[in-house]
């Protein structure tokens, strides 16, 4: 079967280190809720509006840059870890990966949905902020359980 949309399977391992490694570092920013200063950088904003302010458009302002290098390292992981080859890649972990992918988008959608429903305020906000990255870990930790279970069967 011909997979030409798949990164290399080394991607993988790189995808397990960054995904890791913005986990900690989600978790750590959450928990102290504090960014380092050292990451205090001018960036250019294309659009910016503070709390009840003004929408300004295309400005240099200075921000810490933490959390989005947090998030830059959560998307990229998991996209390396989801979207790498396997090791032997045939007509089943396509299957699964199709599979997979389906079900964490219905999963993402449902706890979207119920937040709508049930979640007011900035607690909302933060339940929109763990959906941005939601569907790729539901695909990551579905796909890999059922190769795992399947690995197990075998033997």
């Amino acid at each position: 079967m011909n997979v030409n949309y798949l990164l290399p399977y080394s991607f993988k391992r790189i995808g397990w280190v960054l995904l890791t490694l913005g986990i900690v570092l989600g978790i750590v920013y959450f928990g102290i809720n504090e960014s380092p200063q050292f990451l205090d950088f001018p960036v250019i904003a294309i659009m910016r509006q503070s709390l009840l302010g003004e929408v300004v458009f295309f400005q240099i302002i200075t921000d810490n840059i933490f959390n989005e290098i947090i998030a830059l390292l959560l998307i990229l992981g998991a996209i390396f870890m989801a979207l790498s080859k396997e090791k032997k890649e045939d007509e089943f972990i396509t299957k699964i990966r199709l599979e997979s992918l389906l079900w964490a988008t219905y999963v993402n959608y449902a706890i979207l949905i119920l937040a709508l429903i049930f979640i007011y305020e900035l607690a909302f906000f933060t339940i929109l902020i763990f959906n941005i990255f939601s569907v790729l870990f539901f695909f990551v930790l579905r796909f890999n359980w059922i190769l795992y279970q399947s690995k197990n069967s075998l033997k």
